[in-house]
């Protein structure tokens, strides 16, 4: 299903048909690095990551991480979207895209029509966002639309010092 289109992207949600996709994703160097090991190693386990995540959260919470599709070449080119967390109190956006596509222009479309999204059709009042210190370029996109730098927090089981940004809706 098509949440939203941009002039050059769509986000969708995923399906058991992206599982190739999100294993090759979640194996690239900028995730394993700024993101971390999701122990996705396979198809059957890419399944399970959907099933168990994006997909389970569109049933619960109405949102979730999503697709981003190139409408150039119809093919899923990163992720976006939107995660509620039981370690934070509010509703965090996240992104990522294979490592040739960062900086070309597709995370701020992407991201900031996500934003819109989020306060304007789902009508969230607050907005996070979750990152590594040393990840640069998602500082800079994070920046980029809007969010401010509010204060560094221990987050994850290995209690991972992250910088948290905000943005409130008006």
């Amino acid at each position: 299903m098509q949440i939203l289109e941009t002039e050059r992207l769509i986000l969708r949600q995923f399906t058991l048909d992206d599982a190739a996709f999100i294993l090759e994703l979640l194996n690239t160097p900028t995730w394993l690095q700024f993101i971390g090991d999701r122990n996705v190693h396979s198809i059957e386990d890419a399944e399970k990551y959907l099933l168990n995540g994006s997909m389970k959260s569109y049933a619960e919470n109405g949102f979730g991480f999503y697709a981003v599709i190139d409408k150039e070449s119809e093919k899923a080119i990163g992720m976006c979207g939107l995660i509620k967390r039981d370690t934070l109190p509010d509703i965090d956006i996240g992104f990522a895209f294979f490592s040739n596509l960062i900086s070309k222009g597709f995370g701020y479309e992407i991201a900031s029509a996500t934003l819109d999204y989020a306060f304007n059709v789902l009508k969230i009042k607050r907005i996070v966002a979750i990152v590594n210190p040393e990840n640069e370029k998602s500082i800079g996109l994070i920046k980029k639309i809007g969010m401010q730098f509010e204060e560094m927090i221990k987050f994850g089981e290995e209690a991972k010092e992250l910088m948290l940004f905000g943005k409130t809706s008006f």
